[in-house]
């Protein structure tokens, strides 16, 4: 071999040749790693902490608007109109005939008198307008709650039809114009969801893999120096994974544990700055899922961001 090209010295060992004792070698470096670059490590896991946090705000409003979508789409019903009152026989006939139509969820039968007195409370205030109206002049009626998967336009105008077919149901209304605009709306809310979600997404990814990059870049020496003494790339890379792993798990956990707290901020106090209580309307936290997702997410940024900063330095 020629004194231009001397021979490699012998690439560093690990200290334990077993699956455990490796992975617990190399977590211990990134560890101290960590504890060496406290400064950088403080940075990177707080841009993968803000980043994080700003997404989750935003599944979180998402999921409560998704929650709002869902109770006004819940009110969707046709409404099967007859020309007498129904005997309790009869009733139980028709309502087995309408069951029997899929996407039928909730029956509901609203008799003479019963109606009569919505149409009171309804006018309330102006109950002079109904002086001489009697429950005989109002029909009675079934009111009929959709199933989820059956309240767009198309399925409820379907259903309508269905609807029609049963003998004994003179009329069908189910506020068709109303449904329009309804389906319309969460279509639109959808789409806007998730273009800015998956805007937001990029932007996390953009941001967290950027700013590891610096970290990494800062410590190139170290790189190009265990490269000289002959480490091999595994040796090299692995702990910096972990290490970027670890940043990712850090900062998912601090900005799901800043989110519960605005939460838990605002769910107690927007009482005194706004015209209705939060918890009372509902308002909900992320579930479990989402949670264990956005969790994932960080860890998986870590871990991406680090390998793919380290091709900068390290090939293959």
């Amino acid at each position: 071999m020629s004194r231009n090209n001397p021979a490699p010295a012998n690439r560093p060992k690990l200290p334990m040749r077993s699956g455990g004792g490796r992975l617990g070698y190399f977590l211990a470096r990134a560890i101290g790693n960590m504890r060496q670059n406290m400064a950088v490590n403080l940075l990177t896991i707080g841009t993968i902490t803000l980043a994080l946090l700003i997404l989750s705000l935003f599944l979180l409003v998402y999921v409560n608007l998704e929650g709002v979508v869902e109770e006004w789409s819940s009110r969707v019903q046709v409404t099967a109109y007859f020309d007498r009152e129904l005997t309790a026989a009869e009733q139980a006939s028709l309502q087995e005939s309408i069951r029997a139509i899929p996407g039928t969820d909730r029956i509901e039968y609203v008799a003479k008198s019963q109606a009569l007195s919505r149409f009171r409370a309804r006018l309330k205030g102006q109950e002079a307008l109904l002086e001489g109206v009697t429950a005989e002049v109002l029909p009675a009626s079934f009111e009929i709650r959709l199933k989820r998967g059956n309240r767009d336009s198309d399925a409820v105008q379907i259903y309508a039809i269905r609807l029609k077919r049963v003998p004994g149901i003179v009329e069908v209304q189910y506020g068709e114009e109303w449904v329009k605009r309804f389906n319309t709306f969460m279509n639109f809310l959808r789409v806007v969801g998730a273009l800015l979600g998956g805007f937001l997404v990029l932007a996390v990814v953009f941001i967290v893999s950027n700013t590891i990059k610096l970290t990494i870049y800062a410590r190139r020496d170290e790189l190009e120096l265990m490269g000289l003494v002959g480490a091999t790339r595994f040796f090299i890379k692995a702990p910096f994974i972990i290490e970027g792993g670890l940043q990712g798990a850090i900062g998912a956990l601090f900005s799901l544990l800043i989110l519960a707290a605005l939460y838990l901020v605002f769910l107690y106090h927007a009482g005194n700055f706004l015209s209705f209580n939060p918890a009372d309307a509902g308002l909900a936290f992320l579930p479990v899922g989402y949670l264990v997702w956005l969790f994932l997410g960080g860890v998986m940024l870590g871990f991406v961001g680090s390998v793919t900063s380290l091709k900068r330095f390290i090939n293959g």
